[in-house]
């Protein structure tokens, strides 16, 4: 790899999912932090001003990033030229309003890799988790026909809430056991609500049994991620039925789903789906990508895990653990699966994306 690293622009980098950003790209060995953009309330503060009491995160903000001043989100022309690609952050009150600036940066010929969920269902958008769609980079070309633009394009991650289930089902599906049905039930951490998030009346010795928009997102999002790639977009998998109840509990960090399977034909043994999960490896481990997990399914054999607490931060927070696998008395199987939502779930993902673009030469 290049011994200068390329410099990267963070858009929404004062909130919570972009101060993690710059947490986790802190040390990163391919890419540094040049430019920092946000509202115009922050604009033209150093960022270590913009952020003051708002800084969430467990580091003091990095040196190199607390002088950088603040840039507004939408002065396209003040730039920098040496600005590669950019994580987008923004989380705007309409996500209309999100997609049209992701699309303004692209079509000024900047890669947009995006943790909004505004262009996931933009159907000529690639909704990527790295060891399951790898191929759907296929689709930047189209979109850059589609929509005259000749270097830039958007690139987003799907919902943290499908990130802890979609790998251990993949792996099924692409060792020959296909799915016909899954019933998911998360409980998803208070994090995943953003700051200041859930009131504390509201989580404190309880669990809030609606989170808008969730339910619809976790039955949808994985048709995306499962689809192939068409003449104009993506064409959705249409040979799974998913049913979501998702729940918000007084966790704060990690997200867990506990999983019902029915199979289509073929039904794996138990020791066979271990099996599968315990050798699973994909693209980001054969190129050995800096923020890819070793090994991206662990499987716990304790009859009590995954548990958030003991379990999110596995290999750098990037893997998802699986436990309490056993036959189900009406689909088929059943198991528990972990991921941690604010690094896999949304700025770690988001940087595993941006290292498989870089090494397969979207990022020139």
């Amino acid at each position: 790899m290049p011994s200068e690293k390329i410099k990267i622009g963070i858009l929404g980098a004062t909130g919570v999912v972009g101060q993690n950003y710059i947490k986790l790209l802190k040390e990163h060995p391919w890419f540094k932090i040049a430019d920092v953009a946000a509202s115009h309330r922050s604009a033209d503060k150093p960022y270590e001003e913009a952020v003051k009491e708002k800084w969430q995160m467990s580091i003091e903000i990095p040196k190199e990033v607390k002088d950088l001043i603040v840039r507004d989100v939408q002065d396209f022309n003040s730039l920098k030229s040496n600005i590669r690609f950019v994580f987008s952050a923004m989380d705007l009150p309409q996500k209309e309003d999100t997609k049209k600036i992701e699309f303004k940066y692209a079509k000024k010929g900047i890669p947009v890799i995006s943790n909004s969920s505004a262009n996931r269902w933009t159907a000529d958008v690639p909704m990527i988790i790295p060891e399951i769609n790898h191929s759907h980079t296929e689709i930047i070309s189209i979109q850059q026909k589609n929509r005259g633009i000749s270097k830039g394009f958007v690139v987003v991650k799907p919902n943290c809430s499908i990130q802890s289930y979609m790998t251990p089902i993949y792996a099924l599906e692409v060792n020959g056991f296909k799915v016909e049905k899954l019933i998911i039930t998360t409980l998803q951490a208070v994090s995943g609500a953003g700051y200041p998030g859930v009131p504390s009346l509201d989580m404190v010795d309880n669990i809030v049994p609606y989170i808008g928009g969730e339910e619809e997102k976790s039955e949808k999002e994985p048709l995306k991620v499962l689809g192939k790639v068409g003449e104009k977009g993506i064409i959705n998998n249409d040979s799974i039925q998913i049913s979501a109840t998702c729940t918000r509990v007084p966790v704060t960090d990690g997200h867990t789903a506990c999983v019902n399977v029915k199979f289509k034909n073929k039904i794996p043994t138990k020791e066979e789906i271990i099996k599968i999960w315990k050798e699973f490896k994909s693209v980001p481990q054969e190129l050995d990508l800096p923020f890819a997990p070793k090994q991206p399914i662990i499987y716990l054999e304790n009859v009590d895990r995954p548990q958030p607490r003991k379990d999110r931060d596995n290999d750098k927070g990037m893997a998802v653990t699986v436990g309490r696998l056993r036959k189900d008395n009406v689909f088929d199987y059943k198991f528990v699966a972990l991921s941690h939502n604010t690094i896999r779930g949304a700025a770690g993902g988001a940087i595993l994306n941006a290292e498989l673009l870089k090494v397969k030469g979207f990022l020139k």
